[in-house]
């Protein structure tokens, strides 16, 4: 009763921090500005299927791809282990499916076995990959400290949660046949290797290393649980609404004001007769600060994975610029996160002296960009750092008359002469004259 009790005690807190920081998320994500994204369905629940599920962009580099898909079904997979638990140290009984489903279950425990394994391994390979090999795109300047500590952090833990349940059950086996409260499982492939460490030990030691093993396994994984809502890892989540909600438009096409449209068209005299003339006030043209985008563009920054494929293929990062698309969308998180930690204790918010545009992002990062869609292309999630930028400078153009001085000639060459060079359109066709 007494470790009902605990087990009870441990799984409420870990429901309750789940529950304040999704809440905290959803809060911060609200911070951004209203968009209606209902339209094709059925295409959108395929980007669902194929590319959150189905992981189909990821295969563009098969070997972290293939590992990875390991980690990913063994997340999905074991954790139906995890029910058993559940439902195990909520009722105080020990392995409750296995007199039901017999061979079926011993199947089940034995691909298990074989994922965690998997699992295990692969993690050892990106350990390898990010600390050994020192793959470039895990090590450029915008991982360094922190998301470069938290990588490993998860690396680590998915190893050691992954011994503790071939230790279980390993310890599990040598007392099927000494105490009659453990329900025979079958023989378990994997986990049998072990055996030899734990036979000729006493019963009472191997409870104690099964009752731990068994109470580290269920902590650890409601602890990643609680530690994955602060991590990049926030994306084996949001992946999945983030692939739902993302651009379907061809890449390249720009999101126009439909304020600064209108007057355009009418003083091109294209303006539809027919249309009612608005009287809204366009707002801010562009973005300063996380509450001048949409609340999909902050979905997209917690959805993050940080794998940096969007800056290794970024032509500005290769030449040197500053800019990385990949810190693009962590600055954005990082600036949302001040401000919903603000507003939590009650204080300034966005008012606090600072904003997304400056303090965050430099404009010498956001004016690199060649808006080539490179980023977009490369996100295995469908994250869009470029909207975010053009959004900024959209803002730097507009709102501060910032843009550098041979844009604005170019801007001017285009509105006079219709081409990015100074000269009379009626002289474009001449260079066909001198041939």
């Amino acid at each position: 009763m007494i470790q009902q009790i605990l087990f009870f005690i441990v799984l409420a807190g870990a429901g309750y921090l789940i529950a304040k920081r999704v809440g905290f998320i959803r809060s911060t994500i609200s911070l951004g500005k209203k968009a209606e994204i209902n339209d094709c369905k059925d295409e959108r629940l395929r980007n669902v299927l194929l590319v959150a599920f189905g992981q189909k962009k990821m295969f563009k580099k098969f070997v972290p791809a293939f590992l990875h898909l390991f980690v990913y079904v063994g997340f999905l997979v074991i954790n139906l282990e995890v029910l058993e638990f559940i439902i195990d140290g909520l009722a105080g009984t020990h392995r409750i499916f296995a007199p039901n489903l017999g061979g079926f279950y011993t199947a089940l425990m034995n691909m298990f076995e074989f994922l965690a394994v998997a699992v295990l391994l692969a993690c050892v390979v990106f350990l390898i990959r990010r600390n050994i090999l020192r793959t470039k795109r895990l090590n450029l300047p915008d991982l360094a400290k922190w998301p470069r500590m938290d990588a490993n952090i998860i690396l680590f833990t998915e190893i050691i949660l992954m011994i503790a349940i071939l230790t279980m059950n390993a310890t599990d086996q040598v007392l099927q046949s000494r105490n009659d409260h453990y329900t025979p499982t079958g023989s378990l492939f994997f986990s049998s290797f072990l055996l030899p460490l734990f036979q000729n030990m006493e019963t009472g030691v191997l409870i104690i290393i099964e009752r731990f093993a068994w109470w580290f396994h269920i902590i650890g994984i409601l602890a990643f649980a609680v530690y994955v809502t602060y991590s990049k890892h926030l994306h084996i989540f949001l992946a999945f609404p983030n692939t739902y909600f993302a651009k379907l438009e061809p890449k390249g096409k720009m999101t126009n004001m439909p304020v600064v449209t209108n007057e355009v068209k009418s003083m091109l005299g294209l303006a539809d007769a027919n249309a009612t003339p608005t009287t809204v006030e366009p707002g801010r043209f562009g973005a300063k600060d996380v509450n001048d985008l949409t609340w999909n563009n902050l979905m997209a920054a917690y959805s993050c994975t940080e794998c940096g494929r969007c800056t290794e293929q970024c032509p500005a990062n290769i030449t040197g610029k500053k800019l990385s698309p990949r810190k693009i969308m962590m600055d954005t998180r990082d600036r949302m996160e001040d401000v919903g930690k603000s507003l939590q204790k009650g204080g300034p918010g966005l008012n606090d002296g600072k904003t997304l545009l400056n303090d965050y992002i430099t404009k010498e990062e956001i004016n690199a960009c060649t808006s080539c869609n490179a980023c977009v292309e490369a996100c295995p999630v469908l994250i869009n750092p470029l909207e975010i930028i053009l959004e900024l400078r959209r803002y730097v153009a507009m709102e501060e008359s910032g843009a550098p001085p041979s844009w604005n000639s170019m801007f001017q060459n285009i509105e006079t002469s219709f081409a990015p060079w100074k000269f009379s359109p009626s002289d474009r066709f001449n260079w066909s004259k001198e041939s």
